[in-house]
């Protein structure tokens, strides 16, 4: 014997919006992760890739459950869902850019102050090496930085600083045999007093 057709109700009340809420803030957290774990691989975090994974499978599983066998009586969920999944890649980018994992490569193209800028930029406890080419309207510099992408947005204004509008580009690493960084910031205020001490 068939089951009687299941038809769709588009009443919303506070059980469904609630439903709903938690659905939204559940695939917000599993894609959250799921991008993550995508970067992850990417750079060659395996581990970490690893549980996140494990967990973005598990809360998936648990959201989708929670939607599959209401959707056709309820299809207000279904854009909950929806809802999630596309803030959840909003929010993955976010926190990812948040934490700035792994490293990256820094060229900066520099046509007049390139050694004040690779000094400053070794001042600071960062490796710097030297091109020199030709452009458009003569000699350039380019200069050569790997750092961990934390670090990038510090080196970047001192380069600003010293030639402002400086032409640079970035590219993502996937593995570095070695990166120097500073051991820790440079001293300022009270902690220049102390250091001159």
């Amino acid at each position: 014997m068939l089951s009687p057709t299941i038809m769709p109700s588009f009443e919303f009340n506070a059980a469904i919006a609630l439903t709903g809420l938690i659905i939204f803030c559940s695939r917000i957290v599993d894609v959250s992760l799921g991008t993550l774990r995508t970067i992850s691989i990417v750079q060659g975090r395996q581990w970490m890739a690893f549980w996140l994974g494990f967990f973005e499978v598990i809360l998936w599983l648990i959201v989708i459950s929670a939607v599959i066998h209401r959707i056709q009586e309820t299809p207000v969920l279904g854009i909950f869902y929806a809802l999630g999944f596309a803030a959840g890649n909003m929010a993955g980018i976010k926190i990812e850019g948040w934490l700035a994992l792994g490293s990256t490569i820094l060229r900066v193209i520099s046509k007049e102050h390139f050694y004040q800028i690779a000094d400053c930029v070794r001042d600071h406890g960062y490796t710097v090496t030297v091109f020199h080419g030709e452009g458009k309207y003569g000699p350039v510099a380019e200069l050569y930085i790997v750092c961990l992408r934390r670090d990038l947005k510090s080196i970047l204004d001192m380069v600003e600083a010293i030639e402002p509008g400086t032409f640079y580009v970035t590219e993502q690493t996937a593995l570095v045999s070695k990166i120097h960084r500073p051991m820790m910031p440079s001293a300022s205020g009270w902690r220049a007093v102390l250091k001159k001490r």
